[in-house]
C-alpha cells in the first residue's frame, strides 16, 4: 500500500463511535491544582467533546485564584475529597499530584467508586504502582494512564504507518526529550527535584516519553535496560539532570537516546526500518507544531494532520471509553511496565550492568 492511499483510510480520532457526543458528558474531578492542571488539563476539557470539569480538589482550595477563571463551579481539599465530599458531582477523577502521593488519591477515588485517569509515571517504584494497579481491580473501577502521545493523531497515525511495514521491519529506534526546567519551576524546593516524591526526576519526568511511545508504536515491551546519569548543577543534588539509556526490545530492536532537565527544548523519536525510516518531530511538547516525516526508497514525504490538543484528544478518549464501556489502553499493567524499566536504568547506572526486564 502508498503512503498517499494508506493516509486517505486514516482518520483522526480512529476510536470515536458515531453518536457518542449525544450522550451526557463524563463530569471530572481535577486532583491536583499544580500549572499542569490549570494551564493544561481544565483549559483542553473546556473544549472537549465528552467530558467537563465540575471539582477542583486541591491542597490550596482557599486560593480562589485557582478557579476563578474557568467554568469549575465547586473546589475542596484533600481531606474532604477523601471524605466523599462533592461525590455526587462528578463521575471521574483526573489525579495531577507529585508522583509519590498518586497511589493514596486513587485509592480515595476507588473507594468512592470513580474511574481514573492518573498521570505518567503512574507511582515512584513497580511495588506501588502495582498496588495501585490492584487498588482500582478490586474497586472494579476503570483505570487509564495518562500518556497523552497514544491519543496524538500524529503517533496514530505513525503507529499504522509502522504496521503497513511502510519502512520495513523495525531495526532500531532512537530518542530524545530535553528542556531547561529551572527556568519554569519554583526553585530547588519544587517536588520534581525532592527524589521522595518525584521517585527520580530526569528519566521518571521526561524520559518516560521516548521509551513509553516507542512500546506504543512498536507494540513491544523491552526485555533489557542499561542507562548512566548525571547530575552538574547543585539544584538536582540528589536526583538526576541528565540521562542517557538503552532498551533493548522484544525481536531484537534497540531503542537509544537521552534526556536532560538542563538543555535547549527539543524532542523526537526516529524509527530505523529495513526500507525506510520514520520520524516523529517534537511530539512531546503539547501546543508545539509536530511534524510527521517517512523516508522510502529515496523519497522524502512530511505528512500533513490535523494538530490537536493533545491533553483534549486524551481525555476525551478516556470519556469516550467511559460512556461506550470500553476498556481504555493504556491500562494500568501497560504503566507499570514503564516504571519497572526507569527503575532497571537506575539500577544499571549503579551497577554499571545491563538489567535484565524479563526476571
Amino acid at each position: 500500500m502508498s503512503i498517499d492511499s494508506f493516509l486517505e483510510e486514516f482518520t483522526d480520532r480512529d476510536w470515536q463511535e458515531i453518536g457518542a457526543d449525544e450522550r451526557d458528558p463524563v463530569r471530572f474531578a481535577m486532583v491536583g491544582m499544580g500549572w499542569w492542571t490549570t494551564e493544561e488539563a481544565i483549559p483542553a476539557v473546556e473544549g472537549s467533546d465528552f467530558c467537563e470539569t465540575t471539582v477542583a480538589v486541591s491542597g490550596s482550595v482557599a486560593d480562589p485564584s485557582e478557579i476563578e477563571e474557568t467554568d469549575v463551579e465547586r473546589a475542596i481539599d484533600y481531606e474532604a475529597f477523601a471524605a466523599g465530599e462533592a461525590s455526587d458531582a462528578y463521575d471521574a477523577v483526573y489525579v495531577a499530584t507529585p508522583n509519590a502521593l498518586h497511589l493514596d488519591h486513587v485509592r480515595a477515588a476507588a473507594d468512592l467508586g470513580k474511574d481514573v485517569l492518573c498521570e505518567k509515571p503512574m507511582e515512584v517504584s513497580e511495588e506501588r504502582a502495582r498496588e495501585l494497579t490492584e487498588v482500582c481491580e478490586e474497586a472494579g473501577v476503570t483505570l487509564m494512564i495518562a500518556y497523552r502521545v497514544q491519543t496524538d493523531p500524529a503517533a496514530r497515525r505513525a503507529r499504522e504507518l509502522l504496521r503497513e511495514g511502510v519502512v520495513g521491519e523495525p531495526v532500531s529506534v532512537h530518542g530524545g526529550m530535553s528542556d531547561e526546567m529551572l527556568s519554569f519551576v519554583d526553585g530547588s524546593n519544587h517536588w520534581r527535584l525532592d527524589p521522595e516524591l518525584s521517585g527520580g526526576t530526569t528519566m521518571n519526568d521526561i524520559g518516560i516519553y521516548p521509551l513509553n511511545t516507542t512500546r506504543f508504536l512498536l507494540d513491544r515491551d523491552p526485555v533489557s535496560a542499561y542507562g548512566r546519569i548525571r547530575t552538574d548543577q547543585p539544584e538536582f543534588e540528589g536526583t538526576d539532570e541528565h540521562a542517557s539509556f538503552e532498551f533493548e526490545f522484544e525481536d531484537g530492536i534497540l531503542l537509544t537516546g537521552s534526556v536532560s532537565h538542563s538543555a535547549c527544548e527539543e524532542s523526537h523519536l526516529r524509527v530505523v526500518g529495513t526500507q525506510g525510516q520514520l520520524l516523529l518531530d517534537r511530539p512531546f511538547f503539547p501546543g508545539r507544531p509536530r511534524k510527521l516525516v517517512v523516508e522510502r526508497e529515496g523519497t522524502r514525504s512530511t505528512v500533513e494532520f490535523d494538530q490537536r490538543n493533545q491533553m483534549r484528544e486524551e481525555f476525551d478518549y478516556f470519556a469516550h471509553c467511559l460512556l461506550t464501556d470500553t476498556e481504555p489502553a493504556p491500562d494500568g499493567e501497560h504503566g507499570v511496565g514503564d516504571v519497572r524499566a526507569i527503575e532497571a536504568v537506575y539500577e544499571a547506572d549503579e551497577t554499571g550492568e545491563r538489567v535484565d526486564l524479563r526476571r
